[in-house]
């Protein structure tokens, strides 16, 4: 060994991420290692490119960066960086740049994977342990994507452009043109020294559909053409949730507002650059389609979507919520068609959601789960008919948009799930207040409920109500937590994986049911007890620890558990789909690398703990 790499294996020998190799594996490191000098100022590494090496400081500094150029670590002599590109897609994911004149270790990919593959201690140090270790994995994708860190006012590129609402229409289109702007917001009169309100909204396209494809004069008020039932968004919102904002109501712009004032309008082609590919166009593609036929050739575009979502890191918030918001929409349009083939209906009625896609958590391999909340005076005699034909319509078009028929028959289709108000009211009653495990296995899936189309109120209503009767209701409780302790994570005594044959797979974890469905049911149980009207496992977990009821730190853990588990179950089924394979819910740990199954092991983990917590706070007759 030549002198300067004996130097570098006594620099080695005192870092912590080496002092336990084995002398042989330290010394292959160190005859391996590229030695480079960087000035003060030059950089190291660029976002995007190749990640060929890890980095360890010999000396000098240096700054890593955020993908938004903020600072994300500032290291010294020993420390080291690279980790995340190696360990995820061999791309660089942070920027570095040389704080002083820096000299660097630079150990080749191909050694540092062997090591962290083999070296148990080595992979520790790298990636600190348990908790620490998935916080760390979850912050960084989190961190490193703009759509869950940017806020909204940053689109802002200047102030509202207005006009009272007494202005014509044709004032509106000549202010439009002058300001180079898609849209103006419409102000009621002030009066006195009033801050002005906001009456409505005009676009571009509002001008052309309602007033040049109306055949209205060009002196007709904007007050008469604008969109007055204002869809807006709050400055500190991220770009994310703005996002969502769109895709919900199918709204090319948003009014952003601070203290109930305007400060811009942020418009779709603002979102677009952040967005992956593009949920909002598959949206819009399907408020478009006017027969089944159509609506079921959009299924590639749906996947499509997905792929490109995962793709660009999206975290499995973004990806859920944009899948269940498509998921809704294909209803919605399913409803619109079905209506217009059937006459309007008898009585008014609120068509539902239920389980992930009530709760914004759908992905590609997802049933139909739905039923109908009908008006207190409907008569089966006069009005089923209708009704049965409506849901098999619906049901029958979401079979052919992907979404498979419910096994066990949780759909419209089934009578006992397309009733009135009143009913439902008493199947909630009696499920809370007479909770047994058999009747709770089966109405679990009820408890997390959207309405989507129709008197969306009553699902307001019902959850309030179902809120108001379960929490701190000790025997309820008690029984939804047995039911959640039937499905455990696969782990073995010693922490090693528990597979089983799963469909095409012979020794693979179904991440659906040991992984997310166990964290989504511990969760709502929780949600429940304190009241929570939230219906996104993420939100619920939010006013689970505001409201104490898990020892600290614990609402993080489970935030990272449920984020870690359902990003390996989103990336897996958007590989199948890249494979030309049928997507699934199973994974074969011996096909991941070694970080994710790391990784999986400490999230299976954490929810093997959650799980003994609930046991015991929920145990019957126990005060919660």
């Amino acid at each position: 060994m030549q002198d300067e790499q004996l130097e570098i294996l006594q620099f080695l020998q005192g870092q912590p991420a080496f002092a336990a190799l084995p002398e042989e594996a330290l010394h292959r490191v160190a005859t391996s290692v590229d030695v480079r000098y960087f000035k003060a100022g030059s950089s190291i590494l660029e976002s995007g490119q190749p990640a060929e090496f890890w980095f360890v400081l010999r000396s000098g500094a240096v700054e890593v960066f955020r993908r938004d150029g903020t600072l994300y670590n500032r290291l010294t002599e020993g420390g080291h960086f690279g980790e995340a590109g190696l360990l995820q897609k061999k791309k660089v994911r942070f920027p570095v740049v040389a704080l002083e004149d820096t000299l660097l270790y630079l150990i080749p990919e191909a050694i540092f994977t062997e090591l962290f593959d083999t070296q148990e201690a080595f992979a520790d140090q790298v990636e600190t342990e348990d908790r620490t270790r998935l916080r760390q994995v979850v912050s960084r994708r989190e961190e490193s994507n703009q759509l869950m860190s940017a806020t909204v006012d940053t689109l802002i590129g200047r102030e509202p452009v207005t006009l009272p609402q007494t202005a014509s229409a044709l004032d509106a289109a000549r202010c439009m043109t002058e300001a180079g702007v898609s849209s103006l917001l419409i102000l009621e009169e002030a009066s006195g020294s009033a801050e002005p309100v906001m009456a409505g909204i005009i676009t571009d396209r509002d001008i052309r559909t309602r007033l040049v494809a109306g055949g209205l004069n060009y002196d007709t008020p904007v007050s008469a053409i604008m969109t007055s039932k204002l869809v807006t968004v709050e400055h500190n919102q991220l770009v994310f949730e703005a996002m969502l904002q769109m895709l919900r109501h199918n709204v090319h712009h948003l009014p952003v507002m601070r203290h109930g004032v305007p400060l811009g309008v942020i418009a779709l082609s603002d979102v677009v650059q952040y967005e992956s590919r593009n949920s909002l166009f598959v949206v819009s593609s399907i408020f478009r389609q006017s027969s089944v036929d159509e609506l079921a050739a959009l299924t590639a575009d749906v996947h499509a979507s997905f792929v490109r979502m995962v793709n660009e890191d999206a975290s499995s918030r973004m990806v859920g919520s944009a899948m269940a918001l498509i998921g809704r929409s294909f209803k919605q349009q399913l409803l619109a068609l079905a209506e217009a083939e059937l006459g309007p209906p008898p009585v008014p009625y609120c068509f539902l959601a239920l389980g992930s896609m009530a709760r914004n958590e759908q992905l590609l391999v997802t049933d139909q789960d739905n039923a109908l909340i009908l008006d207190n005076r409907f008569d089966p005699a006069r009005h089923d008919a209708y009704f049965s034909a409506l849901a098999a319509f619906v049901s029958d078009g979401l079979a052919r948009c992907g979404y498979t028929y419910c096994t066990g028959g949780i759909m419209a289709t089934n009578a006992k799930w397309r009733q009135p108000l009143k009913v439902w009211e008493g199947y909630f009653s009696q499920w809370i207040e007479q909770p047994t495990a058999e009747t709770l296995l089966s109405a679990n899936i009820f408890f997390d409920l959207d309405g989507v189309w129709g008197k969306t109120e009553w699902a307001e209503h019902l959850r309030k109500f179902i809120a108001r009767k379960a929490k701190g209701n000790s025997r309820f409780l008690a029984s939804m937590a047995r039911n959640a302790l039937l499905r455990t994570p696969p782990l073995g005594f010693f922490k090693d994986f528990v597979v089983e044959a799963d469909g095409r797979h012979s020794k693979a974890i179904n991440l659906k049911r040991r992984g997310t469905a166990p964290m989504a049911d511990l969760i709502r149980i929780h949600a429940l007890a304190v009241g929570s009207l939230a219906q996104n496992s993420f939100e619920r977990l939010q006013d689970v620890v505001a409201a104490g009821v898990l020892p600290p730190g614990r609402g993080q853990d489970l935030h990272d558990t449920l984020e870690f588990i359902s990003t390996v179950r989103i990336r897996n089924q958007a590989d199948d789909l890249t494979a030309g394979l049928e997507p699934d819910n199973s994974i074969e740990p011996d096909k991941l690398s070694a970080f994710e199954r790391k990784s999986l092991r400490d999230a299976f983990s954490i929810l093997g703990d959650a799980q003994t917590y609930l046991k015991f706070r929920y145990q019957p007759g126990r005060s919660t």
